[in-house]
């Protein structure tokens, strides 16, 4: 009996041992996603009325970093003249959900990273067809499908984390904002 006993003792820390989970730690960086129309994910299932009969244009799904005390432009973190992943951990996706006007550039309706390249005066920002890339590590310039230059404004107080929102500008026109730092730039988006 004490022999039996002891090998179904056995057996049971075998199988809890086999069906242990070990999880991640919270990732510094966590993701958030901007629509426009904003919250339209949130509106559509919580309060359809709010947004009618809108249908969502844009989506981007980003990490966001903290400043944490950090110097942030032109250092190792987003070095000034050198493709950028705009936030963290994977480079964000743009998804239009029908062709779009990004800045000055017709791009068809579909998934994109989204990178740029900053300097103190003035970011490129890319669309790359290279999506699902972690960083900017294997940025390959042959996949740009349209490159858009926008002017730094300086934001009166620090914004502690890496944030993308979009605000409607009029009714065919929306304005992508990123801002970090001090740092803002904006680029109008129009459907």
């Amino acid at each position: 009996m004490k022999k039996t006993g002891l090998l179904f003792g056995f057996l049971l820390l075998a199988i809890a041992g086999a069906n242990a989970q070990t999880f991640r730690g919270l990732d510094k960086s966590p993701m958030d996603m901007a629509y426009y129309p904003d919250d339209y994910a949130h509106d559509r299932k919580f309060a359809p009325a709010k947004i009618g009969t809108d249908k969502a244009m844009v989506r981007i799904t980003y990490s966001r970093p903290a400043k944490n005390g950090r110097e942030i432009f032109g250092t190792k973190l987003a070095p000034y003249g050198k493709v950028w992943r705009v936030g963290a951990n994977e480079a964000p996706e743009i998804k239009f959900y029908q062709d779009v006007t990004f800045g000055d550039k017709k791009v068809k309706a579909g998934n994109y990273a989204l990178l740029a390249i900053p300097t103190e005066k003035e970011w490129t920002l890319i669309l790359s067809s290279d999506v699902d890339q972690w960083g900017a590590y294997s940025y390959n310039e042959a996949l740009d499908v349209a490159r858009v230059t926008v002017p730094v404004q300086k934001l009166d107080t620090v914004l502690e984390n890496f944030s993308i929102q979009f605000a409607k500008k009029d009714a065919k026109t929306a304005t992508l904002s990123m801002g970090w730092d001090t740092t803002l730039v904006t680029v109008p988006v129009s459907f």
